[in-house]
């Protein structure tokens, strides 16, 4: 996935040396307030000759408290945003005030501090239509290079390599931290991008080789506020080193684009520079989390934590008693202002249901997207994980999901199935589909696959690669009257797929009707319906995918038929099955006993089918995961 909300991931693996910290935290209140008490650095103006300019160029420096011409410092570039200049981070962001009572906390490596005009042009002032300058914005990466850091170099005692150089900025100067850091590599060990701007370079640009920035970068930091209209900046680079497991911060920050935001960005970025980290502390850096992607729209809770436990916070003064129910029960707490809070243990990948238990009666959050699963509309929360970019919404053709109503003359009422439509279906009016079939488990509905199973982004994305076929998928509502796993109930559901949902689809939808382009699959209940409709009728559909099922080890009286009917069957079976693909969620899974006692008698029957477990239990990843690889192997 990632869908926008995506996780906030912290990766970041370094050594341990003396002086290595237990932890750093967002800034605390105070951390930019003039501290009289203690040792001060120094802040000059410097001048500059620039070749790449043709002038005499300005900058800032800071020198810490207790510099000494005779010790060797390493270095910080820090850069402005497209509106400012070399005073913007002095006069706003006072970056003298912040090092100032890092140093006298201990917090910090003593270090120079460069605060240059990022703007590589004659008029160098931030006068006029300053984005009609933004082209010298780039050119001061020559100008930095070649110029200004060779003056610092000559003039200040710094230590001239690249493990003591560091970049970072806010907005165009975070782009221009990204662009320059990541692409003189052999310049700098330690970039910062606080906020971004669009003139960051696309990720394949800014590392086309994310081989060797692993080798190189000695921290790489992405910060940007969870209300910033520039987060996509930093989401897509953060994204990028996610997908290729390059080793970065990616912090979101509660707020805007500001200094607010900036001088936080600062705080904690400085205290990691230049200087070997243990290797589980920056794990537990207290960050902000961000919004559940299951939130009901500008909910701020649930959030998610980077260790990926979640905190909730419900606003309810006048209850006596509140808890979250995630299976496991996590008691609130209450402060003075009738605001409940908890924080859970961390959370397995993937969506989970769950209530609010107020005053012992269960209800759904109003902050939470609500879903059919339990038998009855739950709360949901996502969690997303690093390898869910199969199900992430990507700049791809992108089908349909449909809601269609007809009647059934099997249950003598009118029902509804969803349905996903592939991408260009209503354009190539000439063009015919083939059909998946797929049911849901037994407390949801035919909504699942839709909205917990994420099928439409599955599919698009495969489609777009070339690695599935084009096809309608058809979410059947396997609920029927009687008990959902009896004889009865599973017959019935035979005869309401066969004379009503699969006529009904293809009298109506421009869909192949020879069993070749036909599949059927369930997960859990639905894959009981899958083996007694699917088996039985291996004439109307060639794939049958079993997710998370099996026929049940103690029930003679519904199996042993199956199993017979199987065993004098298995020429026709195997003769007619493309693909019997059998899938589970490990041991772990509930159903996966019982499935390994059926997989036992298909190998005594010498019944053909492919095996495939994905870890997880009896849950949506694992039924995600699995249609994403059942569906590369229908209708080829």
């Amino acid at each position: 996935m990632r869908t926008f909300f995506s996780l906030i991931i912290l990766f970041l693996a370094i050594s341990f040396n003396a002086n290595s910290q237990n932890t750093v935290s967002p800034a605390p209140l105070g951390f930019d307030i003039v501290r009289e008490s203690i040792p001060h650095g120094k802040i000059d103006t410097i001048t500059y000759k620039s070749k790449t300019v043709g002038a005499t160029r300005k900058a800032l420096i800071y020198t810490p408290p207790g510099y000494s011409a005779n010790k060797k410092y390493p270095v910080l570039y820090l850069l402005h945003g497209i509106g400012g200049d070399e005073k913007e981070w002095f006069i706003q962001g006072q970056p003298q005030v912040i090092l100032d009572n890092l140093y006298a906390d201990k917090k910090v490596e003593p270090m120079i501090v460069v605060l240059p005009n990022g703007r590589a042009m004659k008029d160098d002032r931030a006068t006029g239509n300053v984005y009609a300058k933004a082209a010298a914005f780039a050119t001061f990466e020559q100008d930095l290079l070649t110029d200004l850091i060779p003056n610092i170099e000559k003039n200040y005692p710094v230590i001239k390599d690249r493990e003591h150089r560091a970049i970072a900025g806010l907005s165009m100067g975070g782009g221009q931290s990204l662009n320059f850091g990541l692409g003189n590599l052999d310049k700098f060990a330690w970039v910062g991008g606080f906020s971004s701007a669009p003139n960051t370079k696309a990720p394949q640009e800014l590392m086309p080789n994310p081989e060797l920035a692993k080798t190189k970068l000695k921290l790489l930091w992405i910060s940007c506020g969870d209300k910033d209209g520039l987060m996509s900046f930093s989401k897509r680079t953060h994204d990028y080193m996610k997908t290729n497991g390059v080793p970065h911060v990616f912090y979101v920050d509660h707020g805007y684009h500001d200094f607010a935001v900036w001088k936080n960005s600062l705080y904690m970025y400085s205290q990691l520079l230049f200087k070997t980290v243990e290797a589980g502390v920056l794990d537990k850096i207290s960050m902000v989390g961000r919004p559940a992607e299951s939130n009901v729209r500008s909910a701020q809770y649930p959030q998610l934590l980077p260790d990926g436990r979640a905190e909730f916070r419900i606003k309810a003064p006048e209850a006596q008693k509140m808890q979250i129910d995630l299976g496991k029960k996590y008691d609130m707490v209450k402060n003075a202002d009738g605001l409940w809070v908890a924080t859970t243990d961390s959370l397995s990948e993937g969506i989970h249901y769950y209530s609010l238990i107020i005053d012992g009666v269960a209800v759904a959050d109003p902050a939470s997207e609500t879903f059919y699963g339990m038998s009855r509309m739950a709360s949901g929360i996502e969690v997303p994980f690093k390898g869910d970019s199969y199900y992430e919404v990507r700049q791809v053709p992108h089908g349909d999901i449909r809601i269609k109503r007809y009647y059934s003359t099997v249950t003598n009422s009118w029902r509804n199935f969803y349905m996903y439509t592939p991408p260009g279906y209503d354009q190539n009016a000439a063009s015919n589909y083939p059909v998946l079939y797929i049911l849901h488990g037994g407390g949801e509905d035919q909504r699942g696959w839709a909205t917990q199973g994420k099928t439409d982004l599955i599919l698009d994305n495969l489609i777009a690669e070339k690695k599935a076929t084009p096809m309608v998928v058809i979410m059947v509502d396997g609920n029927m009257p009687g008990r959902g796993f009896g004889e009865e109930s599973l017959n019935l559901f035979e005869k309401e797929l066969k004379q009503c949902v699969i006529p009904f689809v293809e009298k109506n939808y421009r869909v192949k009707t020879d069993g070749k382009n036909r599949a059927l699959a369930g997960l859990s209940m639905g894959g009981l319906q899958t083996l007694y409709a699917g088996v039985r009728n291996t004439d109307l559909f060639s794939y049958l995918g079993v997710f998370s099922s099996g026929w049940w080890a103690n029930q003679s009286e519904l199996t042993t038929p199956q199993y017979d009917f199987m065993k004098a069957n298995a020429e026709k079976i195997n003769g007619n099955l493309k693909q019997f693909w059998i899938s589970q969620g490990g041991k772990e899974d509930i159903a996966w006993q019982n499935c390994q006692i059926m997989l036992s008698k298909f190998k005594e029957f010498n019944i053909k089918y492919t095996y495939s477990e994905y870890p997880g239990g009896h849950t949506w990843p694992v039924w995600r995961n699995n249609i994403f690889n059942f569906a590369q192997l229908l209708f080829k």
